[in-house]
């Protein structure tokens, strides 16, 4: 359920909406979406495709399959828990900073931090959660639980490797 409300908003915004966005999400990136940039437009449509793909693995999750398809399902499973995990994480320390005032961001996006701290940031985070725990459920009664935990640690691995490359040269 939480996958499917994630994909909402990528594609609302993705249609040129700006709802729900205006008082939540970067002005830059507002701006992108109102002004009906294509190269944006398109970003949003691929990242609700994503997340679209996220929320049948977690529905994937669910219900035993075979071998192949189950090492996809605890390889996805385990890299979105701690892809969601990690940057919920960092949306709720720098908001924590921010609030702290050990750092500081420019005034425009100074009304932001709220969100990101109280419900951008932990609604990535009970995603990852639901991530991890939907993968463990579904690895601990199979017989092949030891190959499957590795599946789940190689693609939770390549997420983090991912996620720290990205945020190191400022993509993510």
């Amino acid at each position: 359920m939480w996958g499917v409300l994630f994909v909402v908003p990528s594609f609302v915004w993705a249609t040129g909406s700006t709802f729900g966005a205006q008082s939540t999400v970067s002005p830059s990136l507002v701006k992108l979406v109102r002004d009906g940039v294509p190269w944006f437009l398109t970003v949003l449509v691929v990242t609700g495709l994503l997340k679209l793909f996220g929320a049948l693995v977690g529905i994937g999750l669910t219900r035993p399959r075979g071998a192949r398809i189950s090492r996809l399902m605890v390889f996805c499973g385990g890299g979105a828990a701690v892809l969601l995990t990690w940057h919920g994480g960092l949306f709720v320390l720098h908001g924590v900073l921010v609030e702290a005032g050990a750092v500081s961001v420019a005034q425009d996006l100074a009304g932001l931090t709220g969100w990101y701290l109280y419900l951008w940031g932990p609604w990535f985070i009970v995603g990852g959660l639901a991530f991890a725990g939907a993968t463990a459920r579904y690895v601990r009664p199979r017989a092949d639980r030891r190959k499957l935990r590795l599946y789940g640690a190689v693609g939770a691995l390549g997420a983090l490797v991912l996620s720290v490359v990205s945020t190191a040269t400022g993509i993510g």
